[in-house]
């Protein structure tokens, strides 16, 4: 498979969030809740990364007109139920050294917002599917979990984008393997987690291997993610595919894995994006982008996304349902 232009960006952009996360050294043993990675790709300089229950959270101020324009209904409650997927891994969303407190780069997003809002963020985490089951049932305000913007969604849900969505091949580190097409994946074992866009690549993957007459992807499917990398060390699968900034933090801090290609989340020639998700028609994807678009402008979402180390999937501006994964995605 030709490689677009498109592809070499994206695939730029996601090798140089791996390089920034190459690991530096382990947690902190004065603390136990810091873990540092190289904030350049030579080493030179480390970036702490707080995973403590104390967590300091960038934030900024009420804006009255963006707080003006919520739905009345949530004004008049006071908060903002957001969800996020119990099953993210960091540093998008994931338990702190306490074992219960939730945090990551897209909660630290949804306090964010929320303070623009003046509303007080309830985040719920749940299994990747009742995600969306509470967003149509009303429970839930707004999902913020790494949820890309696809045509599909599109026809149910509303998308405010607030990063880059690239997604990372992780093999054993030295398996030698190396992803940039659906050639490269014929007759091996991927894992992927099911009801993603990165599911979605790898079926349209192994279909266009059969019809090129390649051996299909053995495609298999783990309840978490450490049944998956128990799968992957022990040779049972040969690769996991799934969000980039999870692989590249993976590998970076075990030492065990390496990031074997990457590819945009909208296929080969769309940049994927990730997005505030709303039911459709609910009246508050508005002020979800308004919110990002004035964090975006006063510095404070290029500070959280540094924070994570994932400056290079940050975006110029929100937007409001831009084009999206294709139905059929290669």
């Amino acid at each position: 498979m030709a490689t677009t232009p498109t592809v070499r960006r994206t695939t730029a952009a996601a090798a140089g969030l791996a390089t920034a996360l190459v690991l530096a050294g382990c947690a902190n043993p004065t603390d136990g809740g810091t873990t540092e990675v190289a904030a350049t790709p030579g080493g030179q300089t480390t970036t702490r990364i707080n995973i403590s229950p104390d967590q300091n959270r960038v934030t900024t101020a009420k804006v009255d007109s963006i707080a003006a324009e919520v739905p009345e209904r949530i004004r008049k409650r006071g908060t903002l139920e957001l969800v996020a997927s119990s099953g993210s891994a960091a540093p998008l969303t994931f338990h702190a050294t306490d074992n219960k407190t939730v945090i990551g780069v897209e909660p630290d997003l949804a306090h964010l917002v929320a303070d623009v809002l003046g509303l007080k963020p309830r985040l719920h985490t749940v299994s990747w599917e009742n995600i969306f089951v509470g967003l149509d049932s009303g429970k839930y305000d707004a999902g913020l979990s790494n949820i890309t913007v696809t045509e599909e969604r599109k026809e149910k849900y509303d998308f405010a984008t607030y990063r880059e969505d690239n997604l990372g091949f992780e093999a054993k580190k030295g398996s030698g393997l190396e992803v940039a097409g659906p050639e490269d994946l014929a007759g091996r074992t991927v894992a992927v987690s099911s009801g993603t866009n990165q599911e979605k690549l790898l079926v349209e993957w192994s279909k266009e291997n059969e019809k090129a007459g390649r051996e299909p992807v053995d495609i298999k499917y783990y309840q978490n993610d450490s049944d998956t990398y128990l799968a992957l060390q022990s040779g049972r699968i040969d690769l996991y595919l799934g969000p980039n900034p999870t692989a590249a933090y993976h590998a970076a801090t075990t030492g065990k894995t390496e990031v074997v290609g990457t590819y945009s989340g909208a296929g080969a020639t769309l940049q994927g994006l990730i997005a505030a998700t709303t039911k459709k028609d609910s009246g508050l994807v508005e002020p979800l982008a308004a919110a990002l678009n004035h964090v975006i402008d006063n510095g404070t979402y290029a500070k959280v996304l540094q924070r994570w180390g994932l400056s290079d999937e940050t975006v110029t501006e929100s937007r409001i349902n831009p084009p999206g994964l294709p139905r059929t995605n290669q």
